[in-house]
């Protein structure tokens, strides 16, 4: 059986289609893939931050995380982002637990890079395949948001996408990640397939623009990283995640070898 990771930000949960959770239960029970959730939830952590009045910053699109501004971002990601998509699974007929990569040491880590002006920013050293198998055998969808621990037991803020990428290649699992866009748009058509040295022509010459640009370097990364599969598809679209894998063309699917 194989495994689809299906990662998300937290503005796209606030518009997500009706049909979303339905069609992430649907692929549970079909017993022919098994789904794991990565969520994020920027916007709640900026807006939060502002309340409480800590200052918050980016480098290379990168939130800076101090200590301070660690103990937000898990409480909201560990928190209400996370137990709110628990709630819409099970609402739907699922079964499913919310986890964040700390417990059972799901996604362990390390600092990333030497970027120690990021502050407690991370990258993931290492997967437990084992627990994640253990529930989805049960039936259990895990929903998993990004913040890692190491062995003294410092927690690390983790990218989502790259949470995500750590995981499906960990797992050999096609990645998907539901978006507010269609896909990659070409002379107003959708391109269903793309190669990313395709893709990042398309950028360099300008035909990939504006917020579509940072979702297409996210696929292509995660290639890289050994993903062997990356595909974008709109969330807000009815069952698109259905379609998605019932190998109907939908959003774009970045693969290698193969062309636009």
């Amino acid at each position: 059986m194989s495994y689809i990771v299906i990662k998300f930000g937290g503005s796209v949960l606030e518009n997500i289609s009706s049909s979303f959770y339905s069609n992430i239960v649907d692929i549970m029970k079909s017993g022919e893939m098994k789904p794991i959730i990565v969520h994020g939830g920027g916007p709640d952590i900026t807006k939060l931050l502002m309340k409480m009045d800590i200052e918050t910053r980016f480098i290379n699109g990168i939130r800076v995380t101090s200590k301070e501004v660690l103990s937000i971002v898990e409480m909201v990601l560990s928190g209400s982002s996370n137990k709110n998509i628990v709630r819409n699974i099970i609402a739907n007929g699922g079964a499913a637990i919310g986890l964040s990569g700390v417990d059972g040491m799901l996604l362990e880590a390390k600092q990333f890079g030497e970027h120690q002006e990021l502050g407690f920013v991370g990258e993931v050293v290492s997967v437990n395949k084992s627990l994640l198998d253990k529930l989805l055998d049960e039936q259990v969808i895990p929903v998993i948001s990004p913040i890692a621990i190491d062995r003294r037991g410092q927690h690390w803020n983790i990218n989502g996408d790259t949470a995500a990428a750590a995981i499906a290649k960990e797992i050999n699992a096609s990645l998907c990640m539901v978006t507010n866009v269609a896909g990659v748009i070409k002379e107003g058509k959708i391109l269903h397939h793309i190669q990313s040295l395709a893709a990042e022509n398309m950028i360099a010459n300008q035909i990939i623009t504006g917020g579509m640009i940072p979702k297409v370097n996210a696929a292509i990364e995660c290639l890289r990283s050994g993903v062997k599969e990356v595909s974008i598809i709109n969330g807000m679209d009815d069952n698109a995640l259905l379609k998605l894998v019932s190998g109907e063309m939908v959003g774009t699917k970045f693969m290698e070898g193969i062309t636009c």
